[in-house]
């Protein structure tokens, strides 16, 4: 099993303190290039990875504008696919989530500036808090060249004007696949709320969305 299955075990102020660490440390800023709502029709897609997918679903599903977020695996083979498997960390594949969403209400830059900002911190290697491993990195997997451009551009932007005090190492690759994990981990966070991993690790990423992005928020 994961690390994450460690925790309930954990005193809660040695795992909350991996959550306090993360984020910037100034506002943070809108990116620069994005996909205008008018360059865009119909419902368009975004598979991000950042570390246990449990809590990036959950961020991204509490937006305006998204349609459905599937929490899954990109970036290794059909083959390997599996929880269990991915977990070893030797697949290649990173947990990750599917977005769909409507690009007239949110547009691909504004669902990557929560992604920085909230979803996860995209200045640690390999990692995210107390999960590691390459299966836990952060990786933005695009599926054609605007949003591509968009994501270098906007890392570029970030790491100049040193919002974090470390450099992002988000990797930004094509996508050549994603496939969705079991079933039992669709929706963890919201059938889960009072898993220790989810208190203590993704729910104070769900108070940071609402105090940050209200607006954005649909509830």
């Amino acid at each position: 099993m994961p690390n994450r299955s460690l925790l309930v075990v954990l005193p809660a102020i040695l795992i909350g303190a991996s959550c306090a660490l993360a984020g910037p440390k100034e506002t943070f800023p809108d990116p620069a290039i994005d996909i205008p709502a008018s360059a865009a029709h119909g419902k368009q897609t975004a598979v991000l990875a950042g570390g246990c997918f449990w809590g990036v679903e959950g961020v991204f599903e509490r937006l305006k504008g998204v349609k459905d977020v599937v929490s899954g695996f990109a970036g290794g083979d059909k083959s390997t696919a599996h929880y269990e498997t991915v977990s070893t960390g030797t697949t290649g594949h990173a947990e990750s989530v599917k977005i769909t969403y409507d690009p007239s209400q949110i547009t691909f830059g504004q669902l990557l500036k929560v992604y920085f900002s909230v979803a996860h911190d995209p200045t640690e290697l390999n990692r995210q808090g107390p999960d590691t491993g390459t299966q836990y990195r952060s990786a933005i997997f695009y599926v054609d060249d605007e949003q591509k451009k968009v994501a270098e551009a906007y890392i570029q932007q970030l790491d100049k004007s040193d919002v974090f005090s470390r450099r992002i190492v988000t990797q930004v690759v094509p996508l050549s696949g994603f496939y969705a994990a079991e079933t039992y981990h669709q929706h963890f966070l919201d059938n889960n709320p009072d898993n220790a991993y989810i208190r203590y690790n993704d729910l104070p990423k769900l108070a940071a969305l609402k105090k940050e992005y209200p607006q954005m928020c649909k509830r």
